[in-house]
C-alpha cells in the first residue's frame, strides 16, 4: 500500500477535472444560447391589388359628380279613398224582392239598386193619408167657424179653437209627408215597396245583401259606392327607411298590369303605428285614375324625397359585377390596380352609371373594368 504507483493518481485527477468543469458549465447555463431566435414579421400580400404586365393599356376614366334626390322603392295595393266611398244607407226594415245592381256596377246618382217590400213605409203611407184627411177636415172646420164667427153665431174663443186645430191638422200633414219621402215613398203611389237609389255615382266595391235576403233598418248597408276618379296607394315603408320619407313628397307608380305606364302621385300621410311583425309603416299615396287603376291591384311605387344629394357618376364599363356585388378598378402609385367594392344605383342616360357608395368624384377608375378583370385571371 505504502509503495501506490503515482500515475494512478494523476490519471484519476484527469478523469474528475473534466467532469467538475462540465457540472459547473451546466449549473450556470448561458441565457443567450437558450433564446429562440427573433421572429421575423413578413407583411401579407394584398388579395384586392393587381400587378399587370403594361398598366398603361388599361385607360382610365375619372368619376364625375351628379346632383339627384333620393329615391325608395316600395311595394303596395290600390284602395279606395275613404272621404270618396259613401255607403248605401237603407232607412227601412224588409226583404229584399229585386236587386237591380252587382258588385262592381259603376252606378250613377239616383240609379235604383234595390226594392224592399217593407211594413215601414205601408204605415208611414198610412199616417200621410190620416194626416190628408184630417188636414181636409180642420181646414173645412175653420171656414165655417170663420162664416159664424163672422155672423155672431160663435165667439171669438170658438173661432181660435177652430184656428188652432187647422194649424195643427197641416203640420202633421207636412211631417207625415216628409217622413215617407225620407223613407223612400212617393207621395202620389201609395205601395208597400220602396226602391233604394245610389245617392252618389262610382262604381260598387262592397255588396252585403242578396235576393230575399232581410234588410234592417240603419243596419248593415246593402252597397257601399266609392268614387275611384282618385284612388289611395297603401304602401309598407319598413322603419329604417321613415326617416327619407315626409308628406308632400311625389311618387311614381307602376303597375305591375302595365309595367311601362307610370303614374304620378303624392304622399299625403305617413302613418303613426309600426307593424309590431315586420316593423313597417303605412304611407299612404293620392294619385288620379286615368281609368286603370282597379281596387286591390298591386304597385311598384318609387318615393323622391324632395333633398337634393350629390353621388358619383362613372361610366357603365368600368363597373364589374361579381357575386351579387359592384367593383371597380382603382389605380395604386405603383402602376397597380386595387379593387374596390361600390354601391351602384341606378343606370344614366349616355352608357353612364350611378353610384351611391365606395367612390368619390374626381377619383380616377379603370374605364373598361372587364377586360382587366380578364387580364388579371390570365
Amino acid at each position: 500500500m505504502k509503495g501506490r504507483n503515482p500515475r494512478s493518481g494523476l490519471l484519476l485527477v484527469s478523469v474528475l477535472l473534466p467532469m467538475s468543469i462540465g457540472a459547473c458549465n451546466r449549473a450556470s447555463p448561458d441565457p443567450s444560447a437558450e433564446a429562440p431566435p427573433p421572429a421575423k414579421v413578413v407583411a401579407a400580400a394584398d388579395a384586392s391589388v393587381f400587378a399587370v404586365e403594361h398598366p398603361e393599356q388599361f385607360p382610365l376614366a375619372e368619376a364625375s359628380a351628379r346632383p339627384s334626390r333620393p329615391e325608395l322603392a316600395v311595394t303596395g295595393t290600390v284602395t279606395p279613398d275613404i272621404s270618396r266611398t259613401v255607403p248605401v244607407v237603407s232607412l227601412v226594415s224588409g226583404r229584399v224582392v229585386a236587386i237591380r245592381a252587382r258588385l262592381g256596377d259603376t252606378v250613377t246618382a239616383g240609379q235604383v239598386l234595390l226594392s224592399v217590400r217593407s211594413d215601414d213605409i205601408a204605415a208611414a203611407f198610412s199616417d200621410y193619408r190620416k194626416a190628408v184627411s184630417a188636414e181636409i177636415l180642420a181646414r173645412t172646420q175653420l171656414a165655417r167657424s170663420q162664416d159664424l164667427y163672422g155672423h155672431g153665431a160663435i165667439s171669438l174663443n170658438d173661432l181660435q179653437v177652430a184656428q188652432d186645430a187647422g194649424t195643427r191638422a197641416k203640420v202633421d200633414l207636412e211631417t207625415s209627408a216628409e217622413h215617407l219621402l225620407n223613407l223612400g215613398g212617393d207621395l202620389n203611389r201609395p205601395t208597400g215597396i220602396v226602391d233604394i237609389a245610389a245617392p252618389v255615382s262610382g262604381v260598387i266595391t262592397d255588396q252585403q245583401v242578396t235576393n230575399a235576403a232581410g234588410v234592417q233598418s240603419l243596419g248593415t248597408n246593402p252597397f257601399t259606392i266609392s268614387d275611384l276618379s282618385s284612388v289611395w296607394i297603401v304602401c309598407d315603408v319598413y322603419e329604417n327607411d321613415l326617416p327619407n320619407v315626409r308628406l308632400g313628397d311625389s311618387a311614381d307608380v307602376r303597375l305591375n298590369a302595365y309595367p311601362a305606364k307610370v303614374l304620378k302621385g303624392t304622399i299625403s300621410n305617413i302613418g303613426t303605428v309600426l307593424d309590431p311583425t315586420i316593423r313597417t309603416a303605412k304611407v299612404r299615396i293620392e294619385i288620379q285614375n286615368p281609368g286603370v287603376l282597379r281596387v286591390g291591384m298591386f304597385v311598384t311605387a318609387t318615393l323622391h324625397g324632395r333633398t337634393l344629394e350629390t353621388h358619383t357618376v362613372v361610366p357603365a364599363s368600368a363597373v364589374l359585377h361579381i357575386h351579387d356585388r359592384d367593383w371597380v378598378y382603382l389605380p395604386t402609385q405603383d402602376r397597380k390596380f386595387r379593387r374596390v367594392e361600390v354601391s351602384s344605383g341606378d343606370a344614366l342616360p349616355g352608357n353612364m352609371q350611378e353610384i351611391k357608395s365606395g367612390l368619390r368624384p374626381g377619383q380616377r377608375v379603370v374605364s373598361n373594368a372587364l377586360v382587366l378583370e380578364h387580364t388579371i385571371d390570365q
